[in-house]
């Protein structure tokens, strides 16, 4: 039996402070350019100084890519476009600099942090800080049995919460939140389907590598297969991610929803990141108004998922590669968003300014 219960992090997290988000508001209403010239980036804005509980807002000096790595037994059935237990070669790829979230973090002078938590590979591929914190090897084969035992489940989960304090902790400021899976869609899908009520074929997808109609239908099964399974566990967050998830998305999700008691922003990426905060929301229906969608990759289940915790992606650009890249490519918008509400001069007196329509297009 599990000591944690994940419904207890309901009453540990607040909404980000309303109070100063009117502040934001009214002076947003003072600055010389009209409000709404700018669109979504003043609702931004306006969000980001709630989280900081600062008017203005204060630059977001120290952001972090967090990926969490790990390997699905479903994978076996040929359901993703990698191979079985390949994602420590996503994990190696990231480290030597050559995947899409490495170039695109070298850009932004972002650092990116692995978290193994259930690689199908020797520990001594990889970096120990990496495989450190591993729950156990590979998640077991959904459609006929459990991801994890509740035990693990719960390993896994703590250690997300652990991930989140150490980076509160070190001063991060924002999280861009990705994975590193191979097979990871599909227990993504099941999981939105199991909390949307949905049926297999509404939230199965190609998945980041993309997969042809055969494999398609392969991957339709096994999430129908592992629904079955999800549904008699429904009341609970942690024998849900047990039964259907995996130790990669059972940390992500305690990552979660620890990043927002310590009241730290997060970025979603695709639909595994989508998936975990659904079942975040399950558990504390506050927890998503400290993230931000980053992007919509193109997957049903993750429009089903966004749709039902109020996320508005900001960006879509047709990026399905994962890793953290679409979400990683929406934080130059949420840094514009915070350098414009707190650099843009304020109105001299109380009226508008009459050269106030000059920044209005015609």
């Amino acid at each position: 039996m599990s000591s944690l219960n994940l419904d207890d992090f309901s009453d540990l997290i607040e909404r980000p402070d309303s109070g100063t988000r009117r502040d934001a508001e009214e002076r947003r209403e003072r600055l010389v350019v009209p409000s709404g010239a700018l669109g979504r980036l003043d609702e931004l804005g306006e969000w980001l100084s709630a989280a900081q509980g600062s008017v203005p807002v204060k630059a977001v000096r120290q952001p972090r890519v967090v990926l969490f790595a790990g390997d699905h037994g479903v994978a076996a059935l040929d359901v993703s476009g990698r191979p079985a237990g390949s994602a420590q070669l996503l994990v190696r790829a990231v480290l030597e600099g050559e995947s899409p979230v490495a170039v695109l973090a070298r850009l932004a002078e972002v650092p990116v942090r692995i978290v193994d938590a259930g690689l199908d590979c020797d520990p001594a591929l990889l970096p120990d800080e990496v495989v450190r914190h591993r729950v156990r090897r590979g998640s077991g084969r959904i459609d006929i049995e459990d991801a994890l035992t509740v035990e693990e489940a719960e390993r896994a989960v703590r250690l997300g919460m652990a991930i989140a304090d150490e980076e509160a902790d070190s001063g991060t400021d924002l999280i861009v939140l990705g994975d590193l899976s191979v097979g990871g869609t599909t227990p993504a899908a099941t999981l939105i389907a199991a909390l949307c009520g949905t049926d297999a074929s509404v939230v199965t997808g190609r998945g980041g590598a993309g997969i042809d109609d055969l494999a398609w239908m392969r991957k339709c099964a096994a999430v129908r297969d592992a629904l079955r399974r999800a549904r008699p566990v429904l009341g609970d967050q942690l024998e849900l991610l047990a039964a259907v998830g995996g130790a990669d998305l059972a940390a992500m999700t305690g990552f979660l929803l620890q990043s927002a008691v310590r009241r730290m922003p997060v970025i979603l990426d695709g639909v595994v990141s989508a998936a975990c905060a659904l079942v975040g929301q399950r558990a504390a229906f506050r927890a998503p108004d400290w993230w931000l969608a980053g992007q919509l990759s193109g997957e049903p289940a993750q429009a089903k998922a966004l749709d039902r915790m109020a996320l508005n992606p900001l960006l879509d650009q047709g990026v399905t590669v994962g890793e953290g890249s679409g979400a990683l490519l929406a934080l130059p918008l949420v840094r514009a968003a915070a350098a414009l509400a707190a650099e843009l001069p304020e109105r001299a007196g109380t009226e508008p300014a009459e050269d106030a329509a000059e920044y209005v297009s015609e």
